[in-house]
């Protein structure tokens, strides 16, 4: 082999082997396990359905099947922390030096990471194919994980589900979303292939302004385009649900102005404890309650400004005293380049440090996951008679 032919294998290899390098720097535990969350929390937590808004892990390189020493979750750690329910969001755009404050659509950095990933071709250039991609994923996951992860589409899914899980709950559901609507490049028809792909929760913008609407973190922040107005009125007839997490305030208010259906925000902090360009105001939780809608509280510096539990259950607690706590729930933004102050294996020391914040066994079980379930049961799309 020529020195040429060398460098270039070594380089493939370099190239090939950076995602998970990048995969374990990014998404990283503060305060890794074993964890212990004291008798009467362990107790508690044992008996929840636990459920959780966001989290990012389709993204990277991992059988989600095998347990990891990286990131922040897999299914063999979500069953250990007694996960009853996850939702996956599918990531497939975000801006080069991304920041909370302002990014154009203009770079991405995904494209490389998708390359050195292998994943198909077809997802090089487009980001409907990397939405299609890391939905087809899931269903695979699922489908070899021998039961123990089940693709929840229909409400009559999540009831066998929930009715199974009674009955043994070393299981979870599986519910796919969206990080932003840009996978429908432009194009209302898109919506209906995202829904026959499984997708059934929509975020509408990510990190920078796209065809929907302006997003937290974009150049113009403005409300929803008239493509956008479609999108919303197409989701809703669909019945799929709107994630408001990183829309821009004037996206939110043209949405709840427009409603019809519960609304929710998957990961998110709240301005009261942790201002912030993303962080909720109380007009809005106020406003995104009065829909039905549930709000999931990030464990992340940006949600909570210090990533610890005192200030997650701040958030909560701010969140529950401003709208109550049928509609406050967990958005954890696992695996989404953030740092944490655990991993999914350590949720029972959440449990525990609610139930020690004066929180009842009846509002830790809403908030920990009952108020997901019930969001699902009754907002999920019919299942088509077959």
């Amino acid at each position: 082999m020529t020195g040429a032919a060398v460098l270039v294998v070594v380089g493939l290899a370099v190239f090939f082997n950076v995602p998970a390098y990048v995969d374990g720097q990014m998404n990283r535990v503060l305060q890794p396990g074993p964890y212990t969350a004291g008798e009467r929390g362990d107790v508690l937590h044992k008996t929840l359905f636990v459920a959780d808004l966001h989290d990012d892990a389709l993204l990277w390189n991992r059988d989600l099947l095998q347990r990891y020493t990286r990131g922040h979750s897999d299914l063999p750690r979500q069953l250990e922390g007694h996960m009853g329910l996850q939702v996956f969001a599918t990531v497939t755009k975000t801006p080069k030096g991304m920041n909370y404050d302002s990014n154009s659509g203009d770079t991405d950095s995904i494209t490389m990471l998708v390359m050195a990933q292998r994943w198909p071709v077809a997802t090089w250039n487009s980001l409907l194919e990397r939405a299609l991609y890391q939905a087809q994923k899931l269903q695979r996951t699922a489908a070899d994980s021998q039961g123990r992860m089940v693709f929840v589409q229909s409400r009559q899914d999540m009831e066998a589900f929930v009715q199974a899980w009674t009955q043994d709950p070393t299981r979870m559901a599986a519910v796919l979303a969206t990080e932003g609507l840009h996978p429908l490049e432009g194009k209302l028809e898109n919506v209906d292939r995202l829904y026959d792909a499984g997708f059934r929760i929509t975020g509408l913008t990510h990190f920078f302004d796209n065809e929907v609407g302006g997003s937290a973190h974009g150049v113009k922040k403005g409300g929803l385009t008239p493509f956008g107005r479609e999108v919303v009125t197409r989701l809703e007839s669909k019945g799929m649900l709107i994630d408001l997490a990183h829309a821009s305030k004037p996206v939110i208010e043209d949405v709840l102005a427009m409603a019809t259906r519960p609304v929710l925000v998957s990961h998110t902090g709240v301005a009261g404890t942790c201002p912030g360009p993303r962080n909720l105001t109380d007009d809005h939780l106020r406003r995104i309650a009065a829909t039905g809608g549930v709000v999931g509280i990030g464990y992340w510096d940006g949600a909570v400004c210090t990533p610890d539990m005192p200030s997650i259950v701040k958030a909560i607690r701010y969140a529950v005293d401003k709208v109550g706590v049928a509609h406050v729930a967990l958005g954890s933004d696992f695996n989404g380049a953030t740092q944490t102050p655990f991993d999914v294996t350590g949720l029972p020391q959440l449990t525990n440090a609610l139930l020690q914040a004066g929180f009842s066994e009846a509002d830790v079980r809403a908030i920990m996951g009952g108020n997901v379930q019930r969001l699902l049961l009754q907002n999920l799309p019919s299942a088509m008679p077959v």
